[in-house]
Parts: C-alpha cells; sequence; structure tokens
C-alpha cells in the first residue's frame, strides 16, 4: 500500500539539536524563573523529570497535561496549580531564548513544503510533553508554521506518548489515515522506529541520531533529506 501521509518527529528531526544541550539550557531557564518563588531548583527539575516519565508511561483516559501536574502537586500541593501561571509566563515570554542552542535546516522546511505539494498529509509527531505554546516555539524556530500540519501533538491534546504504539495510531487516526498509509520520520531509534510496530513505514533521519540502545539501524531505511525523498519517490 501506498503512503498517504508522512509523521514528522521534531526535536533532532525537522529541529537539529543535540538534546543534552537543549534540556539542560531548558531547565536552567525554567528553574531560575520559578526559584524566587519557592521551588529550590534540584527538587524542581525532579519534578518536572518524573512529571515527563508520568507522562510518557500514560495508559489512562487523561490528557498528558493532567498527568503531568497532578505528579507535580503530588510534590506540591495546590502551591504548584495556583502557581500555573508562572509556568505560561515562561513558555510565552522566555522559552524562545532556548532557540539559541538549538540549529537550523532550511531543508525541514523545504521538504515539508514539497511533501505537501504531491499532496501527502502532513503531522507533527512530536513527543507530547511540552505546552501548545512550547511546541509553537520549536516549531517557528525549524522555520515552519503550524498551518504546515493537519495536526502536531501537544501534552493538552493527547493522552499518550512515544514510544507507546497507541501514540502513532491515534496521531494516524486524527489525520484520517490508517497506519499503513504513513511514513513516520524521526532521528530517535527507540521513539520514533517503533512506529514500525503498528505497520507505519518508517524512515531514520540521522543527521541528529539518537540510540541509546546501540540498536542495529541497518534494518531502517535511513540518511537526509535528500534520501528521505528519494525513499518517498520510490514508495510512490
Amino acid at each position: 500500500m501506498s503512503i498517504k501521509a508522512v509523521l514528522f518527529d521534531l526535536d533532532g528531526t525537522l529541529l537539529p539539536m543535540d538534546m543534552d544541550t537543549f534540556v539542560g539550557d531548558y531547565f536552567k531557564r525554567i528553574s531560575t524563573k520559578l526559584a524566587p518563588h519557592g521551588y529550590e531548583p534540584k527538587q524542581f527539575i525532579e519534578t518536572i523529570w518524573k512529571g515527563t516519565y508520568a507522562m510518557i508511561k500514560n495508559t489512562s483516559d487523561k490528557c498528558n497535561e493532567e498527568v503531568f501536574w497532578d505528579y507535580a502537586a503530588s510534590v506540591y500541593g495546590d502551591k504548584i496549580r495556583n502557581d500555573k501561571y508562572l509556568f505560561d509566563e515562561f513558555y510565552e515570554q522566555e522559552f524562545d531564548k532556548v532557540k539559541a542552542v538549538c540549529g537550523f535546516n532550511p531543508q525541514a522546511k523545504e521538504t515539508v513544503e514539497k511533501l505537501k505539494t504531491m499532496g501527502y498529509k502532513i503531522a507533527l509527531a512530536t513527543n507530547p510533553i511540552f505546552p501548545e505554546r512550547a511546541t509553537r516555539w520549536r516549531i517557528n524556530w525549524a522555520g515552519l508554521d503550524t498551518s504546515d500540519f493537519e495536526f502536531y501533538t501537544t501534552y493538552e491534546n493527547i493522552n499518550c506518548c512515544k514510544p507507546n504504539p497507541a501514540y502513532f495510531i491515534e496521531v494516524a487516526k486524527r489525520i484520517g489515515a490508517k497506519p499503513e498509509e504513513c511514513l513516520m520520520v524521526g532521528n530517535d531509534v527507540s521513539d520514533d522506529m517503533v512506529a514500525k510496530n503498528v505497520g507505519m513505514k518508517v524512515f531514520l533521519l540521522t543527521d541528529c541520531l539518537i540510540n541509546k540502545n546501540e540498536e542495529d539501524i541497518t534494518k531502517y531505511p535511513s540518511g537526509s533529506f535528500d534520501e528521505l525523498v528519494e525513499y518517498i519517490d520510490k514508495l510512490c
């Protein structure tokens, strides 16, 4: 069956970055923002990590946002819910500065535009552990706009994460495609290539490759954006 839709990961795929550098800068900025309000940085960062893990493990009917804030409240009580406006301020006003530690590849936008012109549905399958505002910033850093995607995942609009197979099934459903009609493009072997298990075709973008388990990647189609377009052409 030929593909009708292409799902793109964002961080390290459409948006070049070193993940450790990105996370380090992000944590430094958000912990600096919250420290004057009673959030000791070490405990605060640990809470974000564990709240993120709770979202990744989410198999409930709750959206990821609710799961994260439930965990945060288990640590700080109602105080952190009452201080949510501080998080909103951070993502609106300061998160954009994290752009400085990210790269830029014009081929990301060029490839998305070319695939849209070819008639493919395009979805942004970024792990939905960030708020919508932070996701829009990162889309913009990549030279793209939310209008470039038929659907993009945020922690507000979905109740699962990669590498849960249910995530890929749900994204396909949201854009009106069957999993076997989709191609998942990503740079993280563990998070993105698992889409193959639900019937999707996969392509491993190797510019910012993440392969924590040192898996043999020769079994996956892989390469740069140019090789991605060549691969899609062969699928037609």
